[in-house]
């Protein structure tokens, strides 16, 4: 047998066997896709398109406009009310060294601290119906915090229950500013609670930590105040503390109780601050303001040690 025939013999036994070498494998034929109508300039389409994170939205509170009013305090919706226009006065000269950017501006304008030198002179009344009043202009925002983390009371002057704040923020709680602000129904106008008491106050509010907060804070809206209810000057250091950070001080002084001499003391403490203002508050009679009523009436008095402002008794 020749070697062709040898070779056409071996090769009818393997395609009886089924095999032959260098023949592919079928493959089975995958099914077609389906297909989507799209137009020709559209773009393909992820089927499982990456999620963007939550973004913390702040939490809205409601104030009770009719019972501030009820107090004695500024509201909304009664701008002409004689509280309404006593504050129109009181925070123009701070607005001002807020918004001013020319070279005589003051360094960190925008930080308002009111303060007192001892409990009870209505400081937190002040605080509360100057966030309100500047929470009225056209071009600002405001930010009330309760800074007198030993004895906060704004939301308990608002009627409202405890809430995580400022105090938690520092000590390191894992949370964000946008975890604890609560944002009102006055337009404008936001609120930091204090938060939790912490012993270790004083250190918290002249650590890093609050000076990164308080660029936060600023930055996050160019046109935002930002005003601190702060604790007495010569009842606790918090107060102190604080303002080293503060490029404008309001000192509230209450009338006919408070004497030259704490008065004084209390200005010694904050001797670095820019601009120190003071408000004479309870007064009796009309001051040069005039006067409005809480119950008794309340003159404003104000001055900074810039040159060419004097300081004025109510």
């Amino acid at each position: 047998m020749s070697l062709i025939e040898k070779a056409v013999q071996r090769l009818d036994q393997l395609q009886r066997a089924g095999s032959v070498p260098g023949e592919p494998e079928a493959v089975p034929a995958a099914p077609a896709a389906e297909k989507l109508p799209k137009s020709a300039h559209e773009a393909p389409v992820p089927l499982n398109p990456p999620q963007a994170p939550d973004e913390v939205v702040s939490r809205e509170i409601s104030i009770d406009l009719e019972r501030l009013a009820e107090m004695g305090m500024v509201t909304p919706d009664q701008p002409r009310s004689a509280i309404a226009e006593e504050y129109r006065v009181i925070k123009r000269p701070l607005l001002k060294n807020a918004a001013t950017r020319s070279a005589a501006r003051v360094e960190n304008g925008n930080l308002i601290m009111v303060t007192s030198a001892l409990p009870g002179e209505g400081k937190s009344f002040t605080a509360l119906n100057l966030a309100v009043s500047m929470a009225m202009e056209l071009d600002h925002r405001v930010l009330l915090v309760d800074a007198d983390v030993s004895k906060s009371s704004v939301l308990r002057t608002l009627g409202l229950p405890p809430e995580r704040g400022l105090m938690d923020i520092l000590t390191g709680d894992d949370l964000t500013l946008p975890d604890v602000l609560l944002r009102t129904n006055i337009e404008k106008l936001t609120i930091l609670p204090a938060g939790n008491a912490s012993q270790r106050a004083t250190e918290l509010l002249a650590s890093d930590g609050m000076n990164r907060l308080l660029e936060e804070m600023a930055s996050r809206y160019p046109d935002r105040i930002i005003i601190f209810d702060s604790p007495p000057l010569l009842v606790t250091t918090e107060a102190r503390a604080l303002a080293t950070h503060i490029g404008q001080i309001v000192v509230v002084v209450e009338a006919e109780r408070t004497s030259h001499t704490a008065v004084k003391q209390a200005l010694a403490m904050i001797d670095a601050c820019p601009v120190k203002m003071m408000l004479l508050n309870k007064a009796t009679a009309p001051g040069a303001g005039g006067y409005y009523g809480y119950g008794y009436g309340y003159g404003y008095g104000y001055g900074h040690d810039q040159a060419g402002d004097n300081a004025q008794a109510a």
